[in-house]
């Protein structure tokens, strides 16, 4: 019979292998977002300084997940990936891509800081405390994250219908 220290490693590791998963289908959504700006160069600026605090929070994850003998899940990792990867490209497809990224953008990033949140508190019952300190940087730049999509939502907004006036929803969208 599992002790209740096991199960809490045990839904420690999983919700590490999670976020691993989702850092990675978080790569795949921006990563062609950033490529694509051409008339938002503030939002592309942001999120190529996400991407590298994404790559760091990949790695701080994947130290953690060594030091308790395991690795990311290359299924979950490959299937987030793939999901990602097909939701930036119904976007590209929309007149008002920048919106709804933007939409996407801060949701997604509000469900990452709810994932930090619950692995923080799985590492604190847990006694996991070697992890919460990497955690809590991770959990620290995707708050930031979503408080910079969320600021700069009302400026990209008006860019948007600014341009969308001048040239057509074609050149306004990215």
């Amino acid at each position: 019979m599992a002790t209740h220290r096991d199960t809490l490693q045990h839904l420690f590791v999983t919700g590490l292998m999670n976020l691993h998963a989702v850092e990675k289908q978080a790569l795949s959504i921006i990563t062609p977002q950033a490529a694509r700006l051409e008339h938002y160069p503030e939002v592309a600026d942001r999120l190529r300084l996400h991407i590298d605090e994404t790559h760091a929070q990949i790695a701080r994850l994947d130290e953690l997940l060594a030091g308790l003998d395991t690795g990311g899940s290359f299924l979950k990792d490959a299937a987030l990936s793939l999901s990602g990867g097909m939701a930036a490209m119904m976007h590209s497809v929309a007149g008002d891509e920048i919106l709804k990224n933007s939409f996407a953008n801060y949701a997604f990033e509000h469900f990452e800081i709810a994932a930090y949140r619950a692995s923080l508190v799985l590492a604190e019952d847990g006694g996991f405390t070697q992890a919460t300190g990497l955690l809590q940087q991770s959990l620290r730049e995707e708050e930031s994250m979503a408080q910079w999509i969320g600021e700069s939502l009302p400026a990209v907004t008006r860019r948007y219908a600014s341009l969308y006036a001048e040239q057509g929803a074609a050149q306004a969208k990215m």
